[in-house]
Order: C-alpha cells, then sequence, then structure tokens
C-alpha cells in the first residue's frame, strides 16, 4: 500500500503534469511558432519526463520493490539538460533569434559526462557513494559536486540574463520582473538548500519547484506578454506615437502593431495578430504582388524601401517605409511603417498652386518688361522708315515733273535713281533691324510657355540681350560693356530663349543694384575656360547682403521688397541645372558690387 505522503507527492507531480501538458499543447496550437514558443515547449516536454519518471519511480518502488536508482537514470535526463534549455530560453529571449553554433556543443560536455557516470555509478561511485531519494540521508561522490556548480551556472546566468533583459524593458519593478525573479529563483534556492544539506528535502521537491518557476514564466509570457517581440513598456510608447506599424514576422504573419494601426485602418485586434499579411493587403485594397516586391528587396539586408501610397478606405496618403529586422545577422521579421502625409500633400498642393500662381506673376511681369521693349526698339526704325517713305515720295515727285523736261539731264535722272536707292537701302536695314527684333521677342514670348533646344552660338546669344535689354538700360541711363573675347562663333546646346532670360534677369538685377544712380556700368564678359562657356554679369552696385546670399539659389527669395516675386534666380539657377548641365555662382562684397557667372558646357562635351 502507498503511505499516504506518497499519494499526495504522486497527486502533486500528475496535477503539474497535467498542467503542464495543457500548457504545451496551447502552445503548439499558435499559428507563428517563434523559437521562443519552441524552447519553452522543449522545457515543458523535459519537466513532463521528469514527472512522469518519478511518478513511475514511487510507484513501482513501493508496488514492486524496485531500486529507485534506476529510476534516476531516466529522471537526470532531465536534470541534466533541463538547465541548458533554461540558458538557450534566456538567450532567445534577450535576441529574440539565435542561430545554433557549433560552439553551443560544448554545454552537452558534462551533462553527458553526468549521465554516462550515473549510469556506471556501481563501478566506481564518483557520482553517489550513498543514494537515497532523501537527500539528508544521500552522501554524494566527489563529481556531484562538479555536475552541481555547473548546473547551478547555467541557471545563474539565464537567471542574470533574464532579469537583466526584463528590467531594461519593462523596469526593475514591474510585474514582468517580479515574476521572473520570483520564479527562476524558487529551484535555486531550494534546491541548493537540498544539496548543502541544509533543509531535510526529498527529491522530489525539485522537480516541483522547476515546474512552479516554469508556470510563472509562461503566466509572464501570455498574461502580461512579456516575452513577445515589443515589451510592455515600449508598447505603451508606441501606441502614442502617430505613425501606423505593422511587425511580420519570417513568415508574413502579422506579430504586431499599434494602437494608431488599429484607430487609422479601422481593424479588429482581436483578428490581426497571427494572419497572413494579404488579408489586410486585400481588405484596403492594395496590389499584393507590388508589395511583396517592396519587401523582397529588403528581406536579407538592412536597407528600407519607401514609396507613396493612397488608401481609398480611410481616404489618406501614406508614405510607407519597408524595413528589414535583422540582429545578430539573423532575420526576423519586417517592420512595415505607414507615415500618415495627407496633410503633407495637401500642403504641398497648395504651395504648388501658389507657386504656379507667381509664375504666373513672374510671366506677366516679364511680358510688361517684354511689350515696354518692343515699343521702343521698334520706335526708331518705324520713325525712320516713315521718313524714308516721305523722301521717297519727295523724289518720286520730282523725277515725275522732270520726264517732259528739255532741262534735265541723263546725268539728273541718274542722280534721282541714285537717292531713291539710298533710301531703299535705308529701309531695307530698317525692316532688317525689326526682323532681329521680332525674332529676339518672339522668342521670349516663346520661352514663357514653352523650350526649345537647338544649337546656337554666342554671337546669336548677345544680339537677342542686347535688343531686348536696350532699352532698359537705356531708361536707367546704364551703360553696358561687352567683351566676347573672340568667342563669337562657339556654339552653345539648348533653349536660347531660356538662357537669354537668364541673363537679362541678371542685367536687370545689375541696372537695380545702382538704386537709380546714373552713368555707371555693366560688364558682360563671355570666355571660354577649358571645357566651359562663362558667362559673366559684373556690376559696382550695393552687393548682396549676407542673408540674400544664405538662401540665393536656395528658395525664393528678392531683394525688390513687393515688387519682386523673389522667382528671378530661382528659376535662372533651376533653368541652367536642368536645361543647359552647367551652373550658377555668384560673388558679392557690400557696396562694392556682385558678379553673377553662368558656367555652361560646350556642346562636345555635354554629359561626359
Amino acid at each position: 500500500m502507498l503511505a499516504t505522503s506518497e499519494l499526495a507527492i504522486m497527486g502533486v507531480l500528475g496535477a503539474i503534469s497535467v498542467v503542464l501538458i495543457f500548457l504545451l499543447n496551447y502552445l503548439q496550437k499558435q499559428k507563428n511558432k517563434t523559437q521562443l514558443y519552441t524552447i519553452f515547449s522543449i522545457i515543458f516536454v523535459i519537466l513532463i519526463f521528469w514527472m512522469v519518471c518519478l511518478i513511475s519511480q514511487i510507484y513501482c518502488v513501493k508496488k514492486f520493490s524496485a531500486k529507485p536508482i534506476y529510476f534516476d537514470y531516466f529522471v537526470y535526463i532531465s536534470i541534466c539538460f533541463l538547465p541548458i534549455a533554461f540558458l538557450f530560453m534566456s538567450l532567445i529571449f534577450s535576441r529574440t533569434k539565435i542561430s545554433f553554433k557549433k560552439v553551443y556543443m560544448l554545454l552537452f560536455i558534462i551533462p553527458s559526462v553526468s549521465l554516462i557516470l550515473l549510469w556506471t555509478n556501481n563501478l566506481h561511485h564518483l557520482f553517489y557513494k550513498e543514494y537515497s531519494t532523501n537527500y539528508a540521508e544521500t552522501v554524494f561522490g566527489p563529481y556531484l559536486y562538479v555536475h552541481s556548480i555547473y548546473t547551478y551556472a547555467l541557471y545563474l546566468i539565464s537567471l542574470f540574463i533574464l532579469v537583466k533583459y526584463t528590467i531594461k524593458n519593462s523596469g526593475f519593478f514591474s510585474r514582468q520582473a517580479c515574476l521572473i525573479l520570483f520564479g527562476a529563483l524558487v529551484p535555486i534556492v531550494t534546491n541548493a538548500l537540498a544539496t548543502f544539506s541544509i533543509l531535510p528535502m526529498s527529491i522530489y521537491i525539485t522537480p516541483i519547484t522547476f515546474a512552479v518557476a516554469v508556470i510563472f514564466f509562461t503566466f509572464g509570457i501570455f498574461k502580461f506578454d512579456l516575452l513577445k517581440a515589443t515589451p510592455i513598456a515600449l508598447q505603451r510608447i508606441v501606441d502614442r506615437i502617430s505613425d501606423s506599424y505593422i511587425i511580420l514576422n519570417e513568415n508574413y504573419y502579422i506579430s504586431d502593431f499599434n494602437q494608431t494601426f488599429i484607430t487609422t485602418f479601422g481593424m479588429e485586434s482581436s483578428n490581426l495578430r497571427g494572419t497572413k499579411v494579404e488579408s489586410f493587403l486585400k481588405e484596403i485594397g492594395l496590389d499584393i504582388a507590388d508589395f511583396e516586391g517592396h519587401i523582397e528587396k529588403i528581406r536579407n539586408n538592412d536597407k528600407t524601401e519607401s514609396f507613396e501610397l493612397y488608401i481609398e478606405k480611410v481616404d489618406k496618403y501614406f508614405n510607407v517605409e519597408i524595413t528589414s529586422i535583422v540582429v545578430n545577422e539573423q532575420f526576423l521579421g519586417i517592420l512595415v511603417l505607414f507615415k500618415d502625409i495627407t496633410q503633407h500633400v495637401s500642403d504641398m498642393k497648395q504651395v504648388q498652386n501658389a507657386q504656379e500662381s507667381m509664375m504666373e506673376s513672374e510671366r506677366l511681369s516679364s511680358l510688361g518688361q517684354l511689350i515696354g521693349g518692343i515699343a521702343h526698339n521698334l520706335k526708331t526704325p518705324i520713325m525712320s522708315i516713315s521718313g524714308a517713305t516721305e523722301g521717297l515720295r519727295e523724289l518720286i515727285d520730282e523725277y515725275d515733273k522732270s520726264i517732259e523736261s528739255p532741262e534735265v539731264t541723263s546725268g539728273d535722272h541718274h542722280e534721282i535713281a541714285k537717292d531713291m536707292n539710298e533710301w531703299v537701302v535705308k529701309i531695307r536695314n530698317y525692316t532688317e533691324y525689326m526682323s532681329d527684333i521680332i525674332t529676339a521677342v518672339r522668342g521670349q514670348a516663346v520661352t514663357l510657355s514653352a523650350t526649345e533646344n537647338v544649337s546656337f552660338n554666342i554671337d546669336d546669344l548677345v544680339k537677342r540681350v542686347n535688343i531686348l535689354m536696350n532699352h532698359e538700360l537705356k531708361s536707367a541711363q546704364i551703360n553696358m560693356v561687352v567683351d566676347l573675347h573672340d568667342e563669337e562663333s562657339l556654339e552653345i546646346q539648348g533653349d536660347i530663349n531660356s538662357l537669354v532670360q537668364v541673363v537679362n534677369n541678371m542685367i536687370s538685377n545689375a541696372i537695380q543694384s545702382y538704386n537709380g544712380k546714373a552713368g555707371e556700368e555693366i560688364k558682360l564678359d563671355i570666355h571660354r575656360q577649358d571645357d566651359n562657356i562663362i558667362i559673366s554679369v559684373k556690376d559696382h552696385g550695393c552687393g548682396l547682403s549676407d542673408n540674400v546670399k544664405e538662401k540665393l539659389f536656395k528658395e525664393m527669395i528678392t531683394t525688390k521688397g513687393k515688387n519682386g516675386t523673389g522667382l528671378g534666380m530661382y528659376m535662372s539657377y533651376s533653368t541652367i541645372k536642368a536645361n543647359f548641365g552647367g551652373n550658377i555662382t555668384f560673388q558679392s562684397e557690400k557696396g562694392r558690387g556682385t558678379t553673377f557667372s553662368i558656367t555652361i558646357p560646350l556642346m562636345e562635351n555635354r554629359g561626359a
């Protein structure tokens, strides 16, 4: 008959076994079996095996008078390898995922030696000199101390890692830290007290204490989500950030998310975790193939794939960032971050509309300037042609009256023809000049709305600049000196009208730098430097302020107050960069003047 105490111990061992089997079954039903689930499953199996061996020992020793040490041959399989399982559990907890290295095989040497010495104990008694199921009556062999020190060392290392990372993730006085600390200390303290004969205990206390520890750990996992990828302390923070995120494991199952994600997309958190990402993508109307294509690009590296996306379901724009989670060269999963940029997109549209309005204003201003130049440049040749036609009319009248006059000689006829021809030559020159003006003006009118990529020489450029800026220079009583350095025939590839507008804008700024002071000079210098053409506009005006220098070319800034849009130099810089592959630089000294230089590659070196 079994004694009451023996029945009680068997009952406790059996009850704990049932609980462990229930937890093991629960873990096996989880969809996303990470390494942490796997190692806990192994620990449960080891403990269940331990319990079953002890129950069998109690029953068979009492019922069939079997020697209890024979059952220890199996019990010690659990005792030897459970510390290693605990160590792996702590490593996985601290790193989320580990890869098995050959060096880990060294951990199994002492446990293997322990089992061999136990199984051959009758030959050498290195493990036990006297064996008993009661620690107080047991006489240990010398090797058992080696085994015990190694076992306790593994437990202490595991405990240190668990407590360290628990405190790091959720705080020292958190319930999670208390569960880990208390659960780990129970088997260590009880076994130390038994091993060193401080308190009388039987061998059946050890598996019970370890089972209690594992149950505490398990309670921490499923009650407080202690050992998941995102600790509770961090979870409270990320639930309050404005960006949404989801975490996918290596098999593209959703393993985590924040509250912002749930709120933004109107999801049910209870149905989301553990589902394939395709389900979520389909629900919000995304193309699964494109999304997985982005994921595959960064799956095994530290890069981030980013793209903008409009999600009709929530009527929002997002900047989606997909980043692989790699720790210690181990791929753990994918972080998908949804940054709501709806307001940014709206603001950019407003800015774009404002810029278009400002550009239209700039175009109208340029058009007004152009019309003023047309009126001035055409006035002189038109008046000259009018005078020439009057002169021709007088000669024609004179010639008509002299046809039948006997006093008019052939020489007089030739003289009249000569005078008429001179007037015709003048009219032809005036019409050619007007044709040049019309060509230049037409080009500038077209460039306000379109561009034309052609080949042109320096002489064409200067000719158009002179025609279009002549009126403004005369009105300001400013003299422009042009120095071509014999580079008239050098050719440039691009939109001549855009370049003329840029140079004209620089000359206009140079005129304004004199603040209405007449009799000053502007120098237009064009020369070749290596494989580039340098076009410089130099003045001796007021110069640029430090504030303007810092922002010039970077944003729309003007020194003209309400009379300027700030688009001039900003657009000039963009034009030279985009249409000519060149650059604009400047040198300016307060009160001593400014020089703007346009650098454009020659045709044969463009794009080299």
